[in-house]
């Protein structure tokens, strides 16, 4: 007799869920597409890279395994791996940010710590690329976060998939007094 969240109709949902699905995995592609880039350009300034260049390298891997783990959990349509999936791609995302605005804001430092044997004047174009791309995937990555969000939203709206929602409001009438009898005494009014 409760009310149901599931007023809106199920074709809408639908319709909904699988717009904003494809958006999360072209969102991903391209987060996938622009770490990738971002791994070839710090190659490009030295074939071995020095340790801060083992991490930068280190952070965009993790930037694509977080982004390939989220194409698949979005293709298979499960969420076991949800929470996993949203604390990588928080921390990536910051890391991200921290990493472009390191690069665009101290170039000549951060080439030095890279000890990359390109001319200085590539070297800075270069990494000034790689840190534009940076600041993309920070901006990409809190998108791609809302939209899991989304559809983490909308699989609770649309219950097991027969209209049947677990998410149901009650009205004050719906309660039962009986149930209020086994609880601790300051609860019970």
């Amino acid at each position: 007799m409760g009310m149901q969240l599931n007023t809106i109709p199920q074709s809408t949902i639908t319709r909904s869920h699988h717009h904003t699905h494809k958006i999360f995995l072209f969102c991903n592609y391209i987060l996938l597409g622009a770490a990738s880039s971002c791994v070839f350009l710090t190659l490009s300034l030295r074939l071995l890279p020095s340790i801060t260049g083992f991490f930068v390298i280190l952070l965009h891997v993790a930037t694509i395994a977080g982004a390939v783990s989220g194409c698949v959990t979005a293709s298979l349509g499960t969420n076991r791996w949800y929470a996993a999936h949203m604390v990588a791609t928080v921390l990536t995302a910051i890391f991200q940010g921290s990493v472009s605005v390191l690069i665009l804001t101290r170039t000549g430092a951060f080439l030095g710590y890279l000890k990359s044997y390109v001319r200085e004047e590539d070297g800075a174009v270069i990494l000034k690329m790689a840190g534009g791309l940076c600041a993309a995937m920070f901006c990409l990555e809190w998108a791609v976060m809302t939209l899991a969000f989304f559809l983490k939203y909308y699989t609770y709206v649309e219950g097991d998939g027969n209209g049947n929602c677990d998410a149901k409001v009650q009205r004050d009438d719906d309660y039962n007094d009986e149930d209020l009898k086994d609880w601790p005494w300051p609860f019970q009014v």
